[in-house]
């Protein structure tokens, strides 16, 4: 007997649907709250990025959200054309662009703190359920990542 999960093709039985429809069910409850603040949720994933430490560049705010410069560098150029951050070469390297946080963008932080607590709320979960629930999410995250990255060397 075994403790794996058994094969299915069933859906209600697939891991990558109940995130799927997860991430769906949460996206969802964002967007009303950030439209208020004017942003899209990837925006807002950049924004927080940026209040957590300002002047990061392009690739350090890549790397952090796992997206690639053909999706970052439209989301930035949002983020720049709607008064939130600027960009600017660094100095010290032509090739690095900083990312920095306008005036507008710095006070977008305290309504979204707003949202991360209306969102905790309709999570129900305690701190321990909280903190398991991340562990296991970037466990997956990290075992699916390291996979494909088995596969394709």
């Amino acid at each position: 007997m075994t403790d794996t999960p058994s094969p299915s093709v069933a859906l209600d039985d697939q891991l990558c649907f109940a995130l799927y429809a997860a991430s769906r069910a949460v996206t969802a409850r964002y967007r009303p709250m950030l439209d208020e603040l004017g942003v899209t949720y990837p925006q807002y994933l950049v924004l927080m990025l940026l209040w957590e430490e300002d002047g990061q560049t392009v690739g350090q705010l890549g790397t952090r959200l796992a997206l690639d410069s053909g999706t970052l560098s439209p989301l930035l150029k949002r983020l720049t054309a709607a008064g939130l951050v600027t960009r600017h070469r660094r100095a010290d390297d032509e090739r690095s662009v900083s990312v920095r946080l306008t005036d507008a963008g710095r006070a977008l932080e305290a309504p979204a703190c707003a949202i991360s607590a209306e969102m905790i709320d309709a999570l129900a979960l305690n701190q321990q359920q909280f903190d398991e629930l991340k562990s296991q999410l970037r466990l997956i995250t990290d075992r699916v990542a390291d996979t494909r990255a088995s596969a394709s060397a």
